[in-house]
């Protein structure tokens, strides 16, 4: 079961299923069907460069630790299966009443595509999506008339939001976020306790990068 937050507070609780019907209220968004968003947070990520092989013996010697390494990792890994195995609790969260460039700066700044939008005592109330200012229609705004432009970076974010939002809560289930971003194409889901307070998000990156990590991510288990 997932909740459904707005500027009024929890609006209902809901199943993944119904949730892939979910439509935004906001003045951009209220006369569109939820549409299918791929951004994701610009996380820096650089693979390790490998060691020098001296020769084929070095070489053998060094896969033969790496297996002997991995094999031993093995027996103690256990299955990632709740949100709280793979979310980042460092999660930026921005003022219902901060302007768009304000956000968008503080975006830019930490290398996030998005942002749960909290309240003055600090419960969710929506999600600010850095790509909702990459539609068409308010790039053809920015090319044609600047004025139009300023005026809506000078707009509440409340304005743009989308809300009510899902949030998901740390013992959740992985499988079923999974479900929810890819029927509502979110980039991923605020986590927040009992009381509406943002505790961290849960993003497509942090599911596909426990796909590869150490221990296993386990969705069908």
């Amino acid at each position: 079961m997932f909740h459904l937050y707005s500027v009024t507070g929890r609006v209902v609780n809901e199943s993944p299923e119904k949730l892939r019907d979910m439509r935004p209220t906001t003045a951009t968004a209220r006369a569109r069907r939820v549409a299918r968003i791929g951004a994701e947070p610009s996380e820096a990520f650089e693979l390790p460069t490998p060691p020098p092989v001296a020769s084929d013996v070095g070489r053998h010697g060094a896969l033969a630790e790496y297996a002997a390494t991995e094999q031993g990792a093995s027996q103690q890994r256990q299955p990632l299966t709740r949100v709280a195995d793979v979310m980042n609790p460092q999660v930026l969260t921005v003022p219902v009443d901060a302007t768009v460039l304000q956000v968008w700066r503080q975006l830019s700044e930490h290398g996030y595509g998005q942002a749960p939008v909290v309240d003055a005592q600090g419960r969710l109330v929506g999600l600010f999506l850095r790509a909702e200012l990459m539609r068409a229609d308010l790039l053809e705004s920015a090319i044609t008339d600047a004025d139009t432009w300023r005026a809506l970076l000078m707009r509440p974010v409340r304005e743009l939001m989308w809300t009510p939002v899902p949030a998901a809560s740390i013992d959740t289930e992985l499988r079923r976020v999974a479900s929810v971003l890819i029927d509502t194409g979110l980039p991923g889901l605020p986590v927040v306790d009992e009381h509406g307070a943002v505790t961290g998000f849960v993003s497509r990156s942090d599911i596909l990068r426990a796909v590869v990590a150490d221990p296993p991510l386990d969705l069908w288990g």
